[in-house]
């Protein structure tokens, strides 16, 4: 399956990294910073209406480049001027063309919480995460254990992030839910043959009691997809591909919001 080898490809890139920095000295820097009040990541996505965190995304495995010129922290504050909420950032290399100087910069740039958008396999990449100035981080139940599940959100809350924990199905999304995430994403793509079905999320949605945030990820592409989720009770809506192939992002967000 593509998301095993990306994460072992992963876990290959940060033990190199580890090389570079080791994990005390990042610790240490992490630490320095101090813990960030007030999750704001988890405060813009808890308003009345839903709310857009909009992707810079460069590539993916299943659609290649998106994106050939890339001025990614033009479209970050692009996306900041159309109203988003929040932003995710990619910053895998091999398989979305990212990094993490994207995210650096782009965090420099706007005033909106930022997730990075990477494939958490390691406690250092959480201290990466927040040295680069990232507000949350995404853990994916299907490439981590239980055990990693907690541990990483422990991690991430003490040092003042919010963690998207990833579910595909009924099995992780209560897996995401036993392990104490506060917020819940479900992704509507099926990794093993790449088809997105927004119905994941509609099926899924009633397993997610309301105190904790419901995001919903992957193929919505008309305000008709955005209104049945909103219906639905989801709290967010993560957009990469829609946004990133509109020439005028901030009309785009519009017509997805149904203006």
């Amino acid at each position: 399956m593509i998301l095993d080898e990306i994460a072992a490809k992963t876990r290959v890139r940060i033990a190199q990294e580890k090389k570079k920095k080791p994990l005390e000295e990042l610790k240490k820097e992490a630490l320095a910073l101090g813990a960030e009040t007030g999750f704001p990541f988890e405060q813009a996505l808890q308003k009345e209406r839903l709310s857009f965190i909009c992707e810079v995304k460069k590539a993916s495995p299943s659609k290649g480049v998106i994106a050939e010129d890339f001025p990614y922290v033009e479209i970050a504050k692009a996306y900041e001027n159309a109203g988003a909420d929040a932003i995710s950032v990619l910053t895998e290399p091999f398989y979305f063309q990212g990094r993490d100087a994207f995210l650096r910069e782009i965090v420099q740039e706007i005033s909106l919480p930022v997730i990075r958008k990477d494939f958490t396999v390691d406690a250092y990449m959480i201290y990466q995460a927040k040295v680069m100035g990232a507000s949350a981080v995404l853990l994916i139940c299907a490439i981590l254990t239980e055990k990693e599940i907690r541990e990483y959100l422990e991690l991430a809350h003490s040092l003042g992030l919010s963690a998207i924990v990833e579910a595909h199905d009924e099995t992780e999304v209560l897996t995401a839910l036993r392990c104490g995430a506060r917020i819940v994403g479900v992704n509507n793509r099926n990794l093993k043959d790449f088809v997105v079905d927004i119905g994941n999320s509609i099926r899924l949605r009633k397993l997610v009691p309301e105190s904790v945030i419901f995001v919903s990820e992957s193929g919505m592409k008309t305000a008709e997809d955005i209104r049945a989720l909103r219906e639905n009770g989801t709290n967010a809506v993560l957009i990469g591909e829609t946004l990133m192939r509109s020439e005028n992002k901030k009309k785009r967000l519009e017509e997805l919001r149904g203006k």
